[in-house]
């Protein structure tokens, strides 16, 4: 019996989470843990930081064991040009919640001041476009002639921009971004289905601090705050605690929210791998799932004849 209700609770609450998807959630741009490490994502400046070419991929599960629950894919690379005096890269980005899919594609730009030899300011251009699917007619229905749902829904191309700058040192960062402008409407098609009309402008604040504690362990701690309207504003703080450039283990909190914990392997100074694992203390959700998990891979092409330092930033 009590199986039943909480199975009955977990399906409404889906019902809901599916249909609210625009206009809570999904209006919020995809979320990661490790931002820190995905930051072209949110700031197009962040093509101008690396000297050589450099690779993220990232896969979050959000709520594992929930049916319908988000997934997230995300993939971007940014290079040098003009003798490094900017960057351009490429960001895409798929987002599922439930029968709501969105993938986006971006190019960035990014233009750097050198202040000096170890201070960078970068101002990032972001342009590309959206598109949002919802398979309304996979949904199992108690009355399958409901016409609100009997078909599926695919928005049109949506172009966006973006705009970010970054500030940058040896043991310092901080950024301040908007990287979609636009606020696209995607059509409704009834009004049980008016949650898919349209995005909001995304605001963030990134930061970062690498601090040297002895020989052989540093402590790196970073924050992201998020904010738009009609929705509250998401902090994310973390500490890395890094052991002779040969692995990080350190805590994550997102305010209101989540806990969790950062791990990863840094195999080489191309290679870093990452795994994060965060579970939400606040939401209903988290009565019903084993958590979310992400896993982060971030490689960096050496160039000819040069090696390349560990990606702290």
């Amino acid at each position: 019996m009590h199986k039943q209700m909480a199975s009955k609770h977990i399906h409404l609450f889906l019902i809901i989470l599916v249909l609210t998807a625009s206009n809570v959630s999904a209006q919020q741009d995809a979320g990661y843990t490790y931002y820190m490490y995905n930051t072209l994502a949110v700031n197009p400046a962040y093509a101008g930081v690396r000297n050589s070419l450099s690779i993220n991929a990232l896969h979050r599960s959000q709520w594992v064991g929930f049916d319908g629950a988000p997934t997230t894919e995300s993939l971007s690379a940014a290079v040098p040009i003009l003798k490094k005096h900017a960057g351009i890269g490429i960001s895409i980005v798929s987002d599922r919640i439930g029968y709501i899919s969105t993938n986006a594609v971006y190019s960035d730009f990014a233009y750097r001041l050198n202040i000096d030899k170890h201070k960078q300011f970068l101002l990032g251009l972001k342009v590309g476009v959206n598109f949002r699917r919802a398979k309304f007619s996979e949904i199992e229905l108690e009355n399958p002639s409901d016409q609100d749902f009997g078909q599926d829904y695919k928005s049109s191309l949506l172009p966006n921009i973006g705009f970010g700058v970054l500030y940058v040192t040896d043991k310092f960062y901080a950024g301040l971004s908007v990287p979609k402008m636009i606020e696209n409407d995607f059509e409704p098609i009834s009004v049980s289905r008016s949650a898919l009309s349209g995005e909001r402008k995304h605001f963030y604040l990134i930061a970062g601090h690498l601090h040297k504690i002895n020989s052989d362990w540093m402590l790196k701690s970073s924050l992201l705050v998020r904010a738009t309207r009609f929705a509250p504003m998401i902090a994310d703080i973390s500490a890395q605690f890094i052991y002779e450039d040969k692995f990080w283990l350190g805590p994550m909190f997102r305010f209101g929210d989540a806990a969790g914990l950062l791990a990863g392997i840094i195999v080489s100074n191309q290679l870093q791998l990452g795994y994060a694992f965060d579970f939400s203390y606040k939401n209903l959700t988290g009565q019903y799932n084993y958590g979310s998990h992400e896993i982060l891979i971030n490689y960096t092409v050496p160039e000819s004849g040069k090696k390349v330092c560990p990606a702290y930033f």
